[in-house]
């Protein structure tokens, strides 16, 4: 399975973004999802709401990141895997629709999830993002009804962002016992990969997403770990190996 770990873009700052992500790839994580702050998200959970804060308390700016990522693409020392962008349309809609593709694009992002824009009403946007060279990765709940879930499916590309419970963002101690069912039931809609995130925190969860899915995101249980950049007790080197530590061994976990 293709794993893929969640950080906030500009948490504590854009230096230590660059400093993730390069270590992340050099533990080999299929793709990287980049959050994209803003002060009302759609169904995250508290420690992802604290990044996001973190980073807009200290004057994240859109453009910066994509400047950043440019400079970054350009180091001959680090190739990024494909980057995914996690973004509410609040903040497309601000900076330009067209103006954000192609900059996002041009910064070297692969996909956007925009968590705000009702998957059954996206085929316009997802027309742009095709002209910009994206993917519009959808998210389906297992709330979503199936004729609902038909229409969403249209729309995407890349993969399908499967919600494994009926919440907000969070780890969890277990995945729910119907997201075989779920996945079973979008397996007949799409042939897209399905990618599980929410509650996806531990080896254990992996196992049971083995032979269900292609792939599974982790946010919280990665995002959390920012918080300790402002322990004066752990260096930033530190907390940069911790996170590299458990990325690595959430990657062994896809391998059984």
């Amino acid at each position: 399975m293709a794993f893929m770990p969640f950080i906030t873009a500009g948490d504590p700052d854009l230096d230590t973004t660059v400093a993730v992500l390069k270590e992340l790839a050099n533990c080999g994580v299929d793709l990287i999802e980049i959050g994209f702050p803003y002060s009302d998200p759609i169904a995250d959970g508290p420690v992802i709401q604290e990044s996001y804060t973190r980073a807009l308390n200290n004057h994240f700016q859109v453009h910066e990141l994509f400047d950043v990522l440019k400079s970054l693409s350009s180091d001959q020392t680090t190739t990024l895997p494909p980057l995914v962008g996690m973004v509410s349309y609040a903040i497309i809609f601000r900076y330009g629709a067209e103006k954000f593709l192609n900059e996002a694009s041009a910064a070297g992002f692969s996909g956007l999830i925009v968590p705000d824009l009702p998957g059954d009403e996206a085929l316009e946007f997802s027309q742009k993002t095709q002209l910009a060279n994206l993917d519009l990765v959808q998210l389906v709940s297992p709330l979503t009804p199936e004729d609902r879930t038909k229409r969403i499916v249209q729309t995407a590309s890349g993969f399908i962002y499967c919600i494994s419970v009926a919440g907000t963002t969070g780890v969890r101690d277990e995945l729910p016992a119907e997201l075989t069912t779920h996945l079973e039931s979008l397996r007949q809609l799409t042939d897209l990969p399905l990618a599980v995130g929410f509650g996806i925190s531990k080896p254990e969860h992996v196992d049971t997403l083995r032979g269900k899915a292609d792939g599974f995101i982790i946010g919280s249980a990665i995002v959390k770990q920012f918080a300790a950049f402002s322990d004066s007790n752990q260096t930033r080197a530190e907390v940069i190996s911790s996170i590299g530590n458990y990325a690595s061994e959430m990657m062994s976990a896809t391998r059984g």
